[in-house]
Order: structure tokens, then C-alpha cells, then sequence
């Protein structure tokens, strides 16, 4: 990874981490007392990404911070169904569909590490929500991201889960999904 995209994703985690929490909520989540997890998951996950979709996020952050939005609240209101759609932009269900593709796999084929995840479902809401929130240029990005990553044939969640593994001192995702076998 460039330093710039690294300087980039800082960015976007101080922000997102700022946004979150602030997010309005009945009782305290216990994510929040674990927001080094939340960042490195949220690390690997802004990974595979490349450096322009990073950058066009962190504007889309930029931008809502001027409007006074927070997108973590919209996020979680939209996973809950508590507000109506936040966007329809068409990319947000293709992009949806190859993630969800990609996660079977990871529940199929790394079941140890997946323990505990979201189900299917979950995912895809989870992940909506997300998309939402996204302007469409980040979601075009982000769409050609995307599709390169399948016309490799590689599988974006993979990525991810490996850079995870990597970072939690595994040599590789095989070895972290054995090491978790025990």
C-alpha cells in the first residue's frame, strides 16, 4: 500500500471513528470499547479498495461533516429501518450482490474464521446500509473496484480476511482459519 492511500485511510478512520461515536444509540454498544478492532477491520476493508475510491470516500465524509450529516448514524438507522433509503443510486445492488457471493465463500471455505460473523442477510443489510451512504462517484469507484477484482478472479472478502490474518500475525487467512480450527 502507497503511503499516500495510507494517509488517506487515517484520514478516513479519524472521521469515521469520530462519526461513530457520536451515533445516537439506547445503550452503550460494545463495539465502542473495542474501536481498534472496528479500525483495523475497517483498514483491511478500505485495502482493497483503491487509492481514488479511498479518496472519493473521504470526500464524501469531507462533505458530510459540512452538512452537518453524520453517515454513521444514517448507517445504522438504515440497517434498523428507522429512516427510508438514503440513496437508490443502481449501483449500490450489483455491487451488494458480488459481495454477497464473495462472503458465501468466505463462510464456506473459512468457517473458523467466520465464526460469529454475520449471516447472509445481515451481511447484505449491513452492507447496504454502507452503500447508501456512499456518493455515486465513490460508488462508480467502487463498482470498477469491484469489477476488476472478479475479472481476475479474485474475491474482494478474501483480500480483507487475508490482510486481517496478516495483521493479526498470521503468515496467511489458510493459516489463520487453521490456527482457529483448534
Amino acid at each position: 500500500m502507497t503511503e499516500s492511500k495510507n494517509r488517506t485511510i487515517h484520514r478516513i478512520l479519524d472521521i469515521e471513528v469520530d462519526m461513530f461515536l457520536r451515533v445516537p444509540t439506547g445503550e452503550e454498544p460494545s463495539c465502542r470499547s473495542h474501536m481498534e478492532d472496528m479500525k483495523l477491520h475497517r483498514r483491511g476493508q478500505f485495502s482493497t479498495w483503491s487509492e481514488e475510491t479511498c479518496e472519493s470516500y473521504l470526500n464524501d465524509l469531507r462533505e458530510a461533516e459540512r452538512k452537518g450529516v453524520n453517515l454513521m448514524t444514517v448507517k445504522y438507522a438504515r440497517m434498523d429501518n428507522l429512516i427510508p433509503p438514503y440513496s437508490d443510486n443502481p449501483l449500490i445492488q450489483p455491487i451488494t450482490d458480488q459481495f454477497k457471493v464473495w462472503q458465501q465463500d468466505m463462510l464456506r471455505d473459512y468457517p473458523n474464521v467466520m465464526r460469529g460473523a454475520r449471516d447472509i442477510e445481515g451481511f447484505s443489510n449491513y452492507l447496504k446500509g454502507e452503500l447508501e451512504t456512499c456518493s455515486g462517484q465513490t460508488l462508480k469507484l467502487l463498482y470498477k473496484d469491484v469489477e476488476g477484482f472478479a475479472a481476475r478472479g479474485k474475491n474482494m472478502s478474501v483480500a480483507v480476511y487475508g490482510y486481517l490474518a496478516k495483521q493479526s500475525g498470521y503468515d496467511s487467512l489458510e493459516a489463520m482459519e487453521q490456527a482457529l480450527a483448534c
